[in-house]
Parts: C-alpha cells; sequence; structure tokens
C-alpha cells in the first residue's frame, strides 16, 4: 500500500474540466444554429474562424512557452465560439481571428491560462474590438427574409436597443438585428436548461442579472413594466447571464456574492443604456463586476468546522 501525498481538494470529482466545457458547448449549439439560420453563411464563416483561432493560438502559445498542451480540454474552443456569438455576422474575418487570438493570449495565457486569468477572456476581446472597430462591430444584416421580415433580402442595422417598434414575441424568438448570438433568447433559454440539468451553472446569477436588469430598467428609467421587459430581452442580456456572467473563474464563489455580483451586473447594465452615449451595457457590466470579483470573495462568511469563542463574563 503506498500513501498519496497531494494538495487541496482532497475530494475527487469525475466532472473534469474537459466535461464542463463539453457541456457549454452543447448549450451554445442551439444559439449558433439559430444565428446561422438568421444571419447565413457569413455567421458559420465568422464562428469557424473565431473557433480556429482560438485553438490555434492557444496551441501555439504553449507550444512556444514549453508548457504542456491543453487544448484538449476544449476551453479555447468555447472561448472561441462565445466570441463568435458576440461578434455581427457582418464583422470581417481578420476581426474574428484578432479577437480570439487577443482573448486567448493577452487575457487567458498571460495572466497563467485557464483558471488564473480575471477578466472573462472572450468579453474583454469584446470590449477591444468595440473600441478599435465600433462601426463593424454595431453594424448587423438580415439575410432571412423567411426569419426576419417578408420580402428583405438585406438591411444592415444597429442594435434594437438604438430602434424601437419591436414586439415582445420578435425579441424573444430573434426577429431583430444584432449579434449573432444574441438574438433568439428561445435558443440561448433552451441551452441555460440543459446547462441547469447537467448542473454546469447556478441559477442564481443567470436569474438575478436579468431580474436586476428588469427592475433597475423599471425604477430609473421609470417607463412601464412592459418597457422594461423589453429592454430585458433586447441586446445581450440574457446571452451575457447565461454564458459570461456565469464563467467559474471571473465570478464569486458563494452563493450571497453571486447574487451580489449579478445585481451589481444589472445596475450597470442599465446605468450604461439609461445615461450613456452607448446603447449596450452588457460587456462593460460583467467585466466590471469580475475585477470586483476577488473583493466579494473577501466578505466574511461562516466558515465549516469553525466555532466563535465564547464571550468572557
Amino acid at each position: 500500500m503506498s500513501l498519496r501525498i497531494s494538495t487541496a481538494p482532497h475530494v475527487h470529482n469525475p466532472v473534469t474540466t474537459q466535461r464542463l466545457m463539453q457541456y457549454v458547448l452543447i448549450a451554445l449549439l442551439p444559439t449558433a444554429a439559430a444565428g446561422v439560420y438568421a444571419f447565413g453563411l457569413q455567421a458559420l464563416l465568422v464562428l469557424a474562424v473565431s473557433c480556429v483561432t482560438a485553438v490555434c493560438a492557444e496551441f501555439l502559445w504553449q507550444k512556444i512557452a514549453k508548457q504542456k498542451v491543453r487544448i484538449g480540454d476544449c476551453s479555447a474552443l468555447v472561448t472561441g465560439l462565445i466570441l463568435g456569438l458576440n461578434l455581427p455576422s457582418t464583422a470581417p474575418w481578420w476581426m474574428a481571428m484578432i479577437g480570439s487570438a487577443f482573448a486567448v493570449i493577452i487575457v487567458k495565457q498571460l495572466f497563467g491560462g485557464l483558471g488564473d486569468n480575471f477578466l472573462n477572456p472572450a468579453l474583454a476581446a469584446r470590449a477591444v474590438l468595440l473600441a478599435s472597430w465600433p462601426v463593424h462591430m454595431t453594424a448587423s444584416a438580415f439575410v432571412n427574409p423567411t426569419f426576419f421580415q417578408a420580402g428583405m433580402d438585406a438591411v444592415t442595422t444597429a442594435t434594437p436597443l438604438s430602434s424601437k417598434g419591436y414586439t415582445l414575441m420578435e425579441l424573444f424568438l430573434g426577429q431583430v438585428p444584432g449579434c449573432i448570438g444574441e438574438v433568439s433568447k428561445a435558443a440561448i433559454l433552451l441551452g441555460f436548461v440543459f446547462l441547469l440539468l447537467t448542473g454546469t451553472v447556478s441559477w442564481r446569477i443567470p436569474a438575478v442579472t436579468v431580474g436586476s436588469v428588469f427592475v433597475c430598467t423599471w425604477l430609473i428609467g421609470g417607463v412601464a413594466p412592459e418597457a422594461a421587459l423589453a429592454a430585458t430581452l433586447s441586446g445581450g442580456v440574457l446571452f451575457g447571464a447565461v454564458f459570461m456572467a456565469t464563467d467559474y473563474v471571473t465570478s464569486p464563489i458563494t452563493p450571497w456574492g453571486q447574487v451580489i455580483y449579478a445585481a451589481g451586473i444589472g445596475l450597470i447594465i442599465t446605468l450604461i443604456r439609461q445615461f450613456g452615449s452607448y446603447p449596450e451595457g452588457v460587456t462593460y457590466g460583467i467585466l466590471l463586476m469580475n475585477i470586483v470579483t476577488p473583493l466579494i470573495d473577501r466578505i466574511p462568511r461562516k466558515i465549516y468546522g469553525y466555532q466563535k469563542e465564547a464571550k468572557k463574563a
């Protein structure tokens, strides 16, 4: 008999990183399929370039740095797919390449790789692309007239947050312009249900994020509940709440910490939308709360097995 000595944690979990990433990829498939159906083969090209670049960038970096190649854990593939879904279908292929390389090398690998990055790699890359090429990042095109408005071959327009007239059903089904992955809320919810059933994510962060956007828009914006619901279904709120705010590495570990974190995201999104010049705030809301996450994790909490000393008489 041999004695194995290792660092914590000592409890073995059969659900590996690879399995978790595979669950996320499966959950993203309905959203990706809806985006490709809505925007056509150009959307598929953007997603493919983003995914391939992310995997190749991680492989090359780990080879050059003489590290163990870990592309098999599928984390780079998840980063590439999420970034691709955050891009409009009209984005040029080189933009997807730059964004994926930045996400993997600068945001992820330079900080130590998976588990050590303090920002969500895909969102950080999206923020850089948005600051560098705002015209490309705020354009979107209708290419499927049966899915969108009958008789329209192609219409280039900005995010629906800057346009009025969409019904709640159109916003829910995705019959609106936007990024590839944010238009169909029905597809996003389908992936969310899968993540819940597999235990990949908790309901707290997505539910509180979406709920706080609704409440803050209602109270701060002074609008009717229906208008607040429309704002909640607009843009990337649901996609960000389900697939980006729930990132294990950049979100708090405690239940109450997750509630504070998600409520902060919703509040920041609403403040940017109401008082900022940019009509969308999901990217910056999540990134800012990523930075605050280490402070949230420092909030005192009851430690298992610890008992306070009795007060002296």
